[in-house]
């Protein structure tokens, strides 16, 4: 039986001869033979494999105990091992994002914070209506909208069992945060996300349904919004006579637009427009994003539904936001949904800024 020293076994598999005796000692890849007296270790040739693999994942950053139970399984079962890997790939992905939401707001926080983290006093305060409404089409109403005296959402469950529930449940978590204050303004509504995901996987517990729910929400902050967005349901915002969008949508359309595989005025007529690429579906995959809008007097936020802007041109948007309160701005974005067809449920959010 041909054996390859701990050297040359080192060498060829990408991994230090320190790094392999550890994973010696620890079960992990364990040595062909040892000389009784020097305590040399020798490896077979038939080891590279595993030990290369071992090395990739370290590369890649996998703790050890998570590379033993990969190992387990191979190599046997090299279908398992890829799956592993995925799972444990997309568990890190998900965690790197909460905490780059967590340090990028946290930033945000620092630079344009004027008084202590803890103070969530402003001279700005917000006049704001909602509503929602079932369409002519649909015969339940799966969207949901929130307007309060610090936070604004607007909420829309997938058609079918348990997508008003879980939209409900969305705004349910986030309406928390109205009342304030918080032990940490720079988390809070990331943390608040994440318990609106996990409301979403209750409700698909206690549906036995796969309920899906998309979110745009508003936070004020001292003297900024903080926004959090993830699905098709959309943020804008009319200042100095400009009606600006906040939000991207999180849809198959919207790659296609963004590779200019399309033309974006045919979007809204392409037949997988409503196909999203990520929402709240209580797994904890989703990837929301988060932006912090500073607050300047008299400007006015939109938040709708796709039951509006599919339907509602963005200029007829700017027309009615241009005048109006909130409470007659929102009836008159309904009734521009309703005059269009309204094929699906409209939720409508409007709020002034006022000194």
């Amino acid at each position: 039986m041909r054996l390859l020293t701990i050297g040359a076994f080192a060498r060829d598999a990408g991994l230090t001869v320190k790094a392999l005796r550890i994973y010696a000692d620890t079960g992990l890849l364990r040595p062909a033979a040892v000389d009784p007296e020097s305590g040399y270790r020798y490896y077979r040739p038939e080891q590279l494999d595993l030990a290369r693999l071992v090395a990739r994942l370290r590369r890649g950053g996998m703790p050890l105990r998570r590379i033993r139970q990969v190992c387990a399984h191979w190599p046997d079962d090299p279908s398992t091992v890829a799956g592993e890997i995925a799972r444990w790939w997309s568990a890190t992905q998900a965690e790197t994002a909460a905490r780059e939401q967590l340090v990028t707001s946290l930033v945000v926080e620092l630079r344009t914070r004027r008084t202590t983290m803890t103070d969530q006093s402003t001279g700005f305060g917000l006049r704001c209506a909602a509503r929602t409404d079932i369409g002519r089409v649909r015969t339940s109403n799966e969207d949901r909208a929130y307007a309060g005296r610090r936070l604004l959402a607007v909420a829309d469950g997938a058609a079918g069992p348990g997508g008003s529930e879980a939209s409900a449940a969305v705004i349910k978590a986030l309406a928390r945060l109205d009342t304030g204050p918080w032990d940490a303004p720079g988390t809070v509504l990331a943390d608040a996300t994440r318990a609106a995901d996990d409301a979403v996987r209750q409700v698909g517990a206690g549906t036995g349904a796969s309920p899906i729910s998309t979110v745009t929400a508003l936070l004020q902050i001292g003297d900024r919004f903080e926004l959090v967005h993830v699905g098709d349901t959309r943020a804008y915002r009319w200042r100095g006579g400009e009606l600006t969008r906040l939000t991207r949508d999180d849809s198959y359309v919207q790659t296609l637009v963004d590779a200019d595989r399309i033309d974006p005025a045919l979007a809204l007529a392409h037949r997988q427009r409503a196909l999203l690429t990520q929402a709240l579906d209580g797994t904890g995959t989703a990837k929301p994003a988060h932006a912090a809008h500073r607050l300047v007097a008299y400007d006015r936020y939109l938040l709708c539904s796709d039951g509006v802007w599919a339907v509602v041109p963005d200029d007829d948007l700017a027309a009615v936001a241009a005048g109006l309160d909130p409470t007659e701005t929102v009836r008159a974005v309904i009734d521009l949904a309703d005059r269009a067809g309204a094929p699906d449920n409209v939720a409508c959010v409007v709020a002034d800024v006022v000194p």
